[in-house]
């Protein structure tokens, strides 16, 4: 199966790295019938999949809310998978992601029970910073029947994350592009609804009856029902605070100089910062190496060169895991539970001048099927504290720590080295689930 390319949203084929400005719009509908045709109006403005923006980019995306408010009947909102249709801050939701304590979704700058609501996410970059404002003023000018809940700056799109790790590697490779398939090639139903995922069978997705769209709007299905899922994907959104200094000041006094720091910060992340991975250089930053690929199973079963608890070992475990580590079982089975990243730095400035600057990741990530993929991954791997055959680490970068230092192992022989009472180096500070809907989907929805 080949993606519809001219039906589907920019975003899930590109980063957009060439433009490297980019602002995140959240709004909420005052007006219903005023909300649809602004609605329409971005539809028409939105970036495909089909070219690669010279300029500027535009893709939209709704929360469950936003389709209700926009009187999109509650029978189809339903149809969507759970998680989507119940949004991201129930109770059972935050026990699941780990958003307690510090992380309390009432605690939340935007996207929590006492916010205002957000119904639609408005994604806008552009290659410069001028052309990028006079993208975003032209948006908020056209915006009847919304009301911006807040706008989310990005810093201009580097290489690195704000820790100072290289970010972006180890992306999915999508089949179904266009290109011939190569091994290790992540299935499109995986990310986009309508295709064949992993298990080869078409994605859940909304289906309506004919009649509910009587003007041919969206695409049919074989069997002749009307596909409001199709070329669409379920968008995560997390705005996730990082204490930079807390975290190198953390790790000099605990290693002892800025070396050790040094080391010790690239055996919790699982690379060094310039993105090689420690599998394939244990003792120093080897930046050659950073977009080599690697498993883990024949290279460092026990995790001598990478802990088995670090960052990204937990976030994609290649071929560590059961059934059958280092065997193509494996690989089939981490496949599934594979994220497309699409997240952006940000840095706000302190309060008048004076305080110290907020940085941090707008962590975006698109999946097909948010419990299999997004949740999974953050509950059973990130957050768990007895992920790969350990029995009290939680991820030492992003797990939340609720108060409790958290411990960190480093496997080594003889023997382990164990650093207990890390603080919390990062903080949710809002978020949202999303569907990014396909062209024609958008625009039914307006209708």
């Amino acid at each position: 199966m080949t993606l519809d390319f001219i039906d589907t949203q920019g975003l899930l084929v590109r980063g957009y790295g060439g433009l490297r400005h980019a602002t995140f719009l959240l709004f909420a509908v005052t007006g219903e019938r005023a909300a649809r045709a602004t609605l329409r109006n971005l539809a028409a403005q939105v970036s495909t999949a089909a070219a690669k923006p010279s300029e500027a980019a535009v893709n939209v995306a709704l929360t469950a809310a936003g389709m209700r408010a926009l009187g999109v009947p509650a029978e189809v909102v339903d149809s969507f998978s759970a998680p989507f249709a119940e949004g991201m801050t129930t109770e059972h939701r935050s026990r699941l992601l780990g958003d307690s304590g510090d992380a309390d979704p009432r605690r939340w700058a935007w996207g929590g029970p006492s916010t205002a609501p957000v119904h639609l996410l408005v994604l806008v970059y552009a290659t410069t910073a001028t052309a990028l404002r006079r993208r975003v003023a032209q948006i908020k000018r056209e915006s009847e029947g919304l009301s911006l809940t807040v706008a989310l700056p990005t810093d201009p799109l580097t290489p690195t994350e704000p820790f100072g790790f290289r970010d972006g590697l180890s992306q999915p490779k999508l089949s179904g592009l266009g290109e011939e398939a190569a091994p290790g090639d992540v299935e499109l139903g995986e990310f986009v609804l309508g295709y064949r995922n992993a298990y080869g069978r078409l994605t859940e997705r909304p289906l309506l009856p004919t009649d509910a769209d009587p003007r041919g709007l969206l695409p049919r299905t074989a069997a002749g029902a009307a596909d409001l899922g199709r070329d669409g994907s379920y968008l995560v959104f997390r705005q996730l605070r990082q204490d930079v200094d807390g975290f190198w000041a953390h790790l000099r006094e605990r290693a002892g100089g800025e070396q050790p720091a040094r080391r010790l910060a690239a055996k919790m992340v699982g690379r060094w910062p310039s993105g090689a991975p420690l599998v394939l250089a244990p003792e120093r930053d080897e930046p050659a190496l950073a977009e080599e690929d690697f498993a883990y199973h024949a290279e460092d079963p026990h995790g001598l060169s990478c802990p088995l608890g670090a960052h990204v070992r937990r976030a994609n475990p290649r071929d560590s895991l059961d059934p059958g580590p280092g065997s193509p079982k494996s690989v089939a089975v981490n496949n599934r539970h594979r994220l497309l990243r699409r997240g952006r730095s940000y840095t706000i400035a302190g309060a008048d001048g004076s305080g110290p600057d907020e940085r941090g990741l707008h962590f975006l990530c698109l999946s097909a099927n948010l419990a299999r993929q997004y949740e999974f991954v953050q509950h059973t791997w990130i957050n768990s504290p007895v992920f790969n055959g350990l029995h009290d680490d939680a991820d030492p970068l992003v797990a939340p720590k609720n108060g409790r230092g958290a411990r960190f192992t480093e496997q080594a022989t003889p023997v382990r080295r164990r650093h207990s009472g890390l603080p919390s180096f990062v903080q949710v500070r809002g978020g949202a689930y999303f569907f990014l809907p396909g062209v024609a989907a958008l625009r039914y929805l307006a209708a």
